[in-house]
């Protein structure tokens, strides 16, 4: 009896150790698939933050050129509407030299005169209201 007592215990603590094995291979099976996904996750994180910085400096260069692209057609809109004045004036000056232009002035200046006169005459002849 005693040595059924005896196997019996060496037997009890062999399951226990098997299961204290079984436990532990199990565990660290369930540490690796977690250390395993840990890292995956790490990596997809890791790899959208670069997308992400990579596609933040994409649009910082790409906002940077617009934004001289903008300036420069500013100045080059400023030059043209200073051009355009300048030929305007230019072009009025010459205008003002033609001679139809003068002899134009000179008969509506004449004109002019002539009303003038003509309602001096006029205003001696009615009387003011």
């Amino acid at each position: 009896m005693e040595s059924q007592a005896t196997s019996a215990l060496d037997e009890k603590s062999k399951l226990e150790k098997a299961l204290k094995d079984v436990q532990k291979v199990h565990g660290d099976q369930k540490t690796n698939s977690k250390t395993q996904e840990i890292s995956d996750l790490e990596k997809t994180v890791s790899a959208l933050k670069s997308e992400f910085e990579k596609s933040l400096r994409d649009s910082t260069v790409n906002q940077k050129c617009l934004e001289d692209n903008l300036v420069s057609t500013k100045h080059d809109l400023l030059r043209v509407q200073e051009q355009l004045s300048l030929a305007e004036k230019e072009l009025e000056k010459k205008f003002q030299q033609t001679t139809a232009y003068r002899n134009m002035k000179d008969m509506l200046t004449k004109k002019n005169d002539l009303i003038k006169e003509l309602r001096k005459k006029l205003s001696k002849y009615e009387p003011e209201n």
